[in-house]
């Protein structure tokens, strides 16, 4: 049941958002869309309840149960920023909005960029891994908890994984090959070729 429900709440989640984006932009109906779009956090929510009560009434915790979690703690962490990113591409295909903006490529902006994302994913496992520590404890047998405890030991790898990622472009940040103009212009070429940008944060 609990697999089941988790691909449900998947699909849940794309039918959600072409339609809140589909009312929002083709129908011309803005509140309705955005109405539609604030349903989705309530995917997890079921999903979230499921999994307890499937506990409650004696399931053995397995590896479905450790997926519930992680499953939640990635949906509650980057679930928004899908949904912005749908948003501006739907807008500016369907609304005559302004092109979505590339992610950076180099210098400090990408060294920003790839922080911002390791903290996301650094985020939603330290939920995951707080929902999977929640199960374990109202579980309270060791014998039966050993699946969640392997999950936590991904989430672990997942955090380790992004701050070697983020270190590494700040250790060694990525330099835009000779000739290329940042967004900024000509008078920000030597910043670019210094592995510096002119901006704070990531343009997408």
């Amino acid at each position: 049941m609990i697999l089941a429900l988790i691909i449900t709440c998947e699909v849940g989640f794309w039918v959600l958002l072409a339609g809140g984006l589909a009312l929002r932009y083709l129908a011309k109906m803005p509140r309705a869309g955005i109405a539609v779009l604030l349903l989705e956090p309530l995917l997890e929510l079921v999903l979230l309840i499921a999994t307890a009560v499937d506990l409650k009434n004696g399931a053995e915790a397995d590896w479905k149960h450790g997926l519930a979690a992680v499953y939640i703690g990635f949906s509650v962490t980057m679930g928004h920023r899908m949904i912005k990113w749908a948003d501006a591409r739907f807008a500016h295909r369907f609304a005559g909005g302004p092109p979505p903006a590339p992610a950076p490529k180099y210098g400090r902006e990408r060294t920003v960029f790839e922080w911002q994302s390791a903290g996301r994913w650094i985020l939603a496992a330290l939920i995951a891994t707080g929902l999977l520590e929640a199960a374990a404890r109202y579980v309270g047998d060791p014998a039966q908890t050993g699946s969640l405890r392997d999950w936590q030991t991904k989430m672990l790898f997942v955090i380790g994984i992004s701050l070697v990622i983020a270190v590494s472009y700040t250790v060694w940040p990525k330099k835009a090959p000779e000739g290329h103009l940042p967004p900024g212009g000509a008078d920000d070429r030597e910043h670019v070729g210094a592995g510096r940008g002119p901006g704070d944060g990531p343009t997408g």
